[in-house]
């Protein structure tokens, strides 16, 4: 037995231009990443379905997506790009996964809450199972690291609460087969199988607000394209945007404790922050002091140096649809192969005839 070999996986769901928040708090991210760790990152598909189950749009949608995912500077070839639906082991994971989660964990989780709204019993049973195709996703290639955002980081912790009993259910014919590593999980050993999969939650800023109001977070379907920075937005609607901010009539503090109370600032301090590397204290100690008209002149030219290149790549990589759908079915092949022996030895742990 060994230890896991470290791996990250992550996800994206094809709906909507993706924008600045997501950018700053996925695509950077799994750029950076690619220096460090093997990496498989996804377009989820299927998880859009729970939204809305036709779409006429979804294939074009992911490979916006996919560009907006090469645009940024992941390698296809150095690492894996793929579509979800492609690989359909996720699939098949999910279901085995629905049947070691309960339906309290399922229920506990505050994104279905928030999306069924008051009436529950008319949601559909993928968006209550959408945390389990999670696990699978990422579990499937038995991924140690996930880049998420607060507010995916409960999905994540059911994860591993769906790994730990997979574990432990099956420790015995796990360790008799000698597929897993032993772990330890309270007081006791088991030989898991599947990793506890770990969060990457960092850098200066990981919620990017609404530039129309700092309580909301910044979002695709909120009405007002004013609201947020699409990565396909050129030069002019960047500067625009950013000026147009919300705002409020005070200078900027010298320190981050200044910032309490006033959301739009720390929201655009938040970003300049992540656009240039530094944390929100240098930013601060380069700006204190300065009225917003001095400062949002600063950030817009910042965020065109930093994001006009991103938008003309995209551009290009999207003119050229077939370029897009070759690297997806190029990464498709090297994932399922990847899932596919997960899966065997998944099947023989509970007892499923295989080949």
């Amino acid at each position: 037995m060994s230890e896991f070999k470290e791996l990250v996986f992550s996800g994206v769901q094809p709906t909507g231009n993706l924008h600045l928040g997501n950018y700053l708090g996925a695509l950077q991210k799994f750029v950076a990443l690619q220096d460090s760790h093997e990496c498989i990152y996804c377009v989820v598909d299927l998880h859009s379905l729970t939204a809305t189950l036709v779409h006429e749009d979804l294939a074009e949608q992911t490979r916006s997506i996919t560009a907006a995912f090469l645009a940024a500077g992941i390698d296809p070839k150095k690492h894996i790009v793929f579509n979800q639906s492609q690989v359909m082991q996720h699939a098949e994971l999910a279901w085995i996964f629905n049947c070691v989660a309960r339906i309290g964990w399922m229920n506990r989780m505050t994104q279905f809450k928030d999306k069924a709204g008051k009436d529950r019993e008319n949601a559909s049973l993928g968006l209550l199972a959408y945390p389990s195709l999670m696990a699978a996703d990422i579990l499937v290639y038995r991924a140690t690291h996930v880049p998420v955002g607060d507010d995916q980081k409960q999905h994540l912790e059911l994860t591993r609460d769906i790994a730990q009993k997979f574990n432990n259910d099956f420790s015995s014919r796990i360790a008799d087969l000698c597929y897993g590593v032993e772990m330890d999980v309270g007081e006791e050993k088991v030989n898991g199988f599947f990793p506890l999969t770990e969060p990457l939650i960092d850098g200066p800023v990981t919620r990017v607000m609404s530039l129309r109001d700092g309580s909301k977070k910044m979002s695709k379907s909120d009405p007002s394209d004013l609201s947020r920075i699409n990565l396909t937005d050129d030069a002019d609607a960047i500067s625009k945007k950013i000026k147009k901010a919300k705002t409020d009539p005070e200078a900027l503090p010298s320190e981050e404790a200044g910032l309490e109370g006033r959301p739009e600032a720390l929201n655009l301090v938040g970003i300049y922050a992540a656009l240039s590397g530094k944390t929100r204290a240098d930013v601060l100690a380069d700006f204190g002091g300065r009225q917003f008209s001095e400062f949002k002149p600063a950030l817009a030219d910042l965020a065109v140096d930093k994001l006009s290149p991103i938008a003309t790549e995209m551009r290009r990589i999207s003119a050229d649809p077939g370029y897009i759908d070759s690297v997806l079915r190029e990464g498709s092949g090297r994932a399922r192969e990847k899932a596919e022996a997960t899966m065997k030895m998944v099947r023989e742990i509970i007892g499923l005839i295989g080949d």
